[in-house]
């Protein structure tokens, strides 16, 4: 046999349907990239801020607060910490239920307004403890994820 013939390419994938998986790649890839709107990650942070909360992970809930962190009466972020951890060793089921949120945001900055209704006790039928209050909260966007900067909230 002559050395100079080809040697024959064997397709295992047809033209048309090697395109189409190539298409469905970079779309799969395109959609992997995008980011979702700020308004939507802030409603998220806050669910997960909730979550930890509930199931009693005071350090998950910390990190969504920003290090300098300012709250009701100046307390700072060490004493919004001690504050959580303190709620979640005196209680052994910690229940936390937001109202509406109304979400603002102004570039890399957000302010979040809700209701919130706090229960806390034993885990018996009923809880022992429980208050509602109004919240306001400031966010800064800090390496693509939003941290909580600034709180205050009123007893009901």
């Amino acid at each position: 046999m002559e050395k100079s013939k080809s040697m024959a390419t064997i397709n295992l994938f047809p033209r048309p349907l090697a395109r189409a998986l190539a298409l469905c790649t970079l779309l799969l890839l395109a959609a992997g990239c995008t980011r979702e709107p700020p308004e939507e990650q802030l409603r998220n942070t806050l669910g997960q801020m909730q979550q930890a909360l509930e199931e009693r992970a005071p350090a998950r809930f910390m990190e969504h607060v920003s290090g300098d962190f300012v709250g009701n009466g100046g307390i700072d972020r060490d004493a919004l910490q001690q504050m959580v951890r303190a709620q979640v060793l005196a209680n052994q089921r910690v229940g936390l239920t937001f109202g509406p949120a109304e979400v603002e945001v102004q570039g890399s900055s957000a302010t979040i307004r809700f209701s919130a209704l706090a229960t806390g006790g034993s885990g018996r039928f009923l809880p022992e403890r429980g208050g509602a209050w109004d919240v306001t909260t400031g966010w800064r966007e800090e390496g693509g994820d939003w941290r909580l900067l600034h709180a205050s909230w009123e007893r009901r």
